[in-house]
């Protein structure tokens, strides 16, 4: 016998509620099996040798940007390229950079020479240190040639920084990995690009934090052909606007967090190339103002979803596939228009 208190169903509304049920699971098996397939592609593009990325990365783009419409359109990526059609670059003041919060605004476009400073005086100091303790302790000709030795170190490496500095990246990257303050840079740097692609529409596919690797690879699946190459087209002003505010995200992000932006060199040579392939042709003045346009963008992106930030560098830190770190953005509301 039934309680009073449990009203009874009829048995239409029971078959009705099992058939939600089941349509129910159906539909979260069918959103997992394209994140699966998601997750399938962008390992083909991820595991192909250097030499065939670019030819081989094709096919799968499309494939990828295919699967992010179809989960779109499900509604579970409702921050996907969110901001599309949001864009409107106009003049930015260092105030208005300011006001942003970024925290130095004359620092940015002109190329950090902390880590590589650092580097060549510890070097130079090392060696001359080297040097005079061999010279002193050990005897006769022994310690003449060890100081020539050690103190020639030093000439080496300034050497070598004149002549091709390109040579130096892999010993100042890791010499850069000392500062309390590296790690930090990194993880906020490239969950910018992550995030601020992922809200632009542009698919990520792959993302390194190791020391002196970091980046974050992005498809040219947004733009649905190729963007540098023989047989690359001009970019429109909206393309080169959408991208620049991608290659300036790491800035922002570190120019809201520190006074000096370290990591700004690699990403303000991507802003060059695109600004390169522009349709249209920019004068320095405009490139400038473009530059800080993106960087204001990118600040007001980042701030407009800080919860979708921090759940994405929470999930980079811990080393998560990208379909997951897409998840973790997933996991919060886009910020309103």
């Amino acid at each position: 016998m039934l309680s009073a208190s449990v009203p009874l169903r009829p048995r239409a509304a029971v078959r009705h509620h099992s058939l939600s049920r089941r349509t129910a699971v159906s539909c979260s098996s069918s959103r997992d099996a394209l994140f699966g397939e998601l997750s399938t592609s962008i390992d083909v593009i991820s595991q192909l040798p250097p030499s065939q990325r670019r030819a081989g990365a094709e096919e799968a783009a499309a494939k990828c940007m295919t699967l992010l419409r179809q989960l779109q359109a499900a509604g579970e990526l409702r921050t996907f390229d969110s901001y599309a059609g949001r864009l409107l670059r106009r003049p930015i003041s260092m105030g208005e950079l300011k006001q942003m919060g970024i925290k130095a605004p004359d620092a940015i476009g002109r190329p950090s020479v902390r880590n590589d400073a650092a580097f060549l005086a510890s070097v130079v100091g090392g060696s001359s240190v080297v040097a005079v303790v061999l010279g002193v302790t050990l005897p006769g000709d022994w310690g003449a040639f060890g100081a020539y030795l050690s103190g020639g170190v030093s000439l080496v490496v300034l050497a070598i920084g004149s002549v091709a500095p390109g040579l130096l990246e892999v010993p100042i990257a890791a010499f850069s990995g000392l500062f309390p303050d590296y790690r930090e840079r990194v993880l906020r740097h490239e969950a910018a690009h992550f995030l601020i692609a992922h809200l632009l529409g542009v698919p990520v596919v792959q993302y390194s934090l190791a020391l002196g690797a970091e980046h974050t690879d992005l498809l040219e699946a947004k733009l649905e052909r190729k963007l540098f190459g023989a047989t690359a087209q001009r970019l429109t002003d909206a393309e080169l606007d959408t991208l620049a505010v991608v290659a300036m995200s790491g800035v922002a992000s570190e120019g809201l967090r520190f006074e000096e932006v370290i990591g700004q060199n690699a990403d303000l040579y991507d802003l060059q190339k695109l600004i390169n392939r522009s349709a249209t042709s920019l004068s320095a003045n405009q490139q400038q103002s473009l530059t800080r346009w993106a960087v204001w963008q990118a600040a007001a992106m980042l701030k407009g979803n800080a919860g979708a930030y921090a759940a994405l560098q929470e999930a980079m830190a811990r080393g998560a596939p990208v379909v997951d770190c897409i998840r973790a953005i997933e996991s919060f509301q886009p910020a309103a228009a």
